[in-house]
């Protein structure tokens, strides 16, 4: 190994060994599946805000995001940016405090739970649908991040990517299974530190060698359409693509997703205090936004980099960061010690989604499934080990989805994005925000959502260029209506439901 590659690797070491270290820390305090998938409610508003958006943004911040924007131009990804930056928001001002104090006032540990309680859905066929639905969508969903890992170390030290992508999911399996929630939201702190500290050294120097800042926005004015958000860039002939009035609103779809998040939605679950959303809200949103243009920004700086020869050409721009991060580390000891916190930013992106999806998955599987809908009657430490199982099953399974090389991380993660934002984002709003809801229009929308996503990307997007728009925005309109229609059309929930809502509504008000 080159110097450089020691160095990158020393960093990395450092910061693996210190996520292993925080599991094995909460690890001594996780006594039961509350605990493990909740963290007893016990989040701050700091780590609640910036484990939630580092758990949200994943390996898409630092690659897919950056990616698109070298390839296609700013186009498709700042209407992108614009959808998630308000999605964000309005989660964190509608629902964030609400669904704390409901899920608190049933005693709901995960989001399947949520909903069979709300709606006192003895059958737990509603329970069964949230954790099938959960597993379905988040397990490619992980396998994204497992192969932004073998990407990483594939391009860096020639490692085969296999073995990376399997080395790396072990320790993102074993610190999640230590420690549990509160160690996944601890080091997903840890992590959007990095991750902010990876991009800002990164811009300024890429910056640099592009020439600087006037050389970056005069290279990108050269190519037709790329600084024009309703155009955009088409690489393929050298022209401006066009971005309008459906592509836009399609894309700004991007933010109902937010609503259905299913491991966002447990960080506001486990909100210790609800007096201090408003804090959470302010510091996730203002991060989201700087670290989202940021990322765009790296994107465009990229491209002027390799028009200048600072970078060589190379086919995968979804690793435009670890090309730039390669660059930095021939210069001297100390700049291939940045570069290697710059790719334990990647790696950070990556694992502090992928460990909180991991917990959202096997809970869905080892609590709601063989818990609720089988009903097995199982001790503490016999639901601890289910869990723990549970979540290694799920990994092997992300490992293998992941196998092949050429998978796109952007294009999984946008996949697995619309279906939690059809299948649940609709039944979470109605829950909170409409009394006449019950648990036939959930059902109806859960399914109808997860459905149309899976009927609309593959079959009716091409049918006509017309209709060959973001499956998650017709999806949750679909799943919208059908919940509601449902819902008017089949009894009305009963009186102690009814009460339920409304005391939970003025609770929420009073704090």
């Amino acid at each position: 190994m080159t110097t450089a590659q020691i160095c990158i690797m020393i960093s990395i070491v450092v910061y693996l060994s210190l996520v292993v270290i925080v599991g094995l820390i909460y690890s001594k305090k996780t006594k039961n599946v509350g605990d493990f998938y909740l963290g007893g409610r016990k989040l701050g508003p700091l780590v609640t805000a910036m484990s939630a958006e580092a758990s949200d943004m994943s390996s898409w911040l630092l690659m897919g995001l950056p990616g698109l924007a070298l390839a296609a131009g700013i186009a498709e990804v700042s209407w992108t940016v614009i959808g998630l930056a308000i999605g964000t928001y309005l989660n964190w001002l509608i629902v964030a405090k609400l669904l704390r104090n409901y899920s608190a006032k049933i005693g709901a540990i995960t989001v399947p739970d949520y909903f069979s309680l709300r709606y006192k859905d003895k059958s737990k066929i509603l329970m069964a649908i949230a954790a099938v639905m959960i597993i379905i969508f988040f397990v490619p969903y992980t396998a994204s991040g497992f192969a932004a890992c073998g990407k990483l170390f594939g391009t860096l030290f020639g490692i085969d990517y296999h073995i990376a992508m399997i080395v790396s999911a072990i320790v993102i399996v074993g610190y999640t299974s230590l420690g549990g929630f509160n160690a996944a939201s601890t080091t997903d702190f840890i992590q959007s530190i990095i991750m902010t500290i990876a991009l800002v050294i990164v811009l300024v120097f890429g910056i640099s060698k592009a020439g600087g800042m006037t050389a970056v926005i005069d290279n990108a004015s050269q190519l037709s359409g790329y600084l024009n958000i309703f155009e955009g860039y088409d690489a393929e002939t050298n022209s401006a693509g066009s971005f309008g009035f459906l592509p836009v609103v399609s894309t700004l779809a991007w933010g109902l997703g937010y609503f259905g998040m299913p491991h966002i939605l447990l960080r506001f679950m486990a909100i210790e205090d609800p007096k201090k959303v408003k804090i959470s809200r302010r510091v996730a949103s203002v991060w989201v936004v700087i670290s989202m243009a940021v990322a765009v920004l790296i994107g465009v700086v990229g491209m002027a980099m390799v028009k200048v020869g600072a970078l060589p050409a190379f086919d995968d721009s979804e690793t435009i960061i670890i090309q730039i991060a390669n660059l930095l580390s021939h210069i001297g000891i100390v700049p291939a010690l940045s570069a290697g916190v710059i790719l334990a930013g990647i790696l950070a992106s990556t694992m502090s989604t992928a460990d909180s999806q991991l917990l959202a998955a096997s809970s869905a599987a080892s609590e709601n499934i063989l818990g609720g809908l089988f009903r097995l009657n199982l001790s503490e430490v016999s639901k601890m080990v289910v869990a723990r199982v549970t979540l290694i099953i799920i990994s092997v399974i992300g490992v293998v989805i992941a196998w092949d090389s050429n998978s796109s991380v952007f294009g999984i993660v946008s996949f697995a994005w619309a279906g939690f934002g059809a299948v649940f984002g609709p039944v979470v709003l109605l829950s909170l925000f409409w009394k006449r809801s019950n648990k036939f229009g959930a059902v109806a929308g859960m399914i109808t959502g997860g459905v149309m996503v899976f009927v609309w990307k593959n079959v009716i997007a091409g049918l006509n260029p017309v209709l060959n728009i973001y499956e998650l925005l017709p999806a949750f309109i679909c799943a919208l209506v059908v919940n509601v229609v449902v819902s008017l059309v089949t009894p009305a929930p009963d009186k102690d439901i009814i009460d339920e809502f409304n005391e939970v509504k003025k609770i929420s008000k009073s704090k």
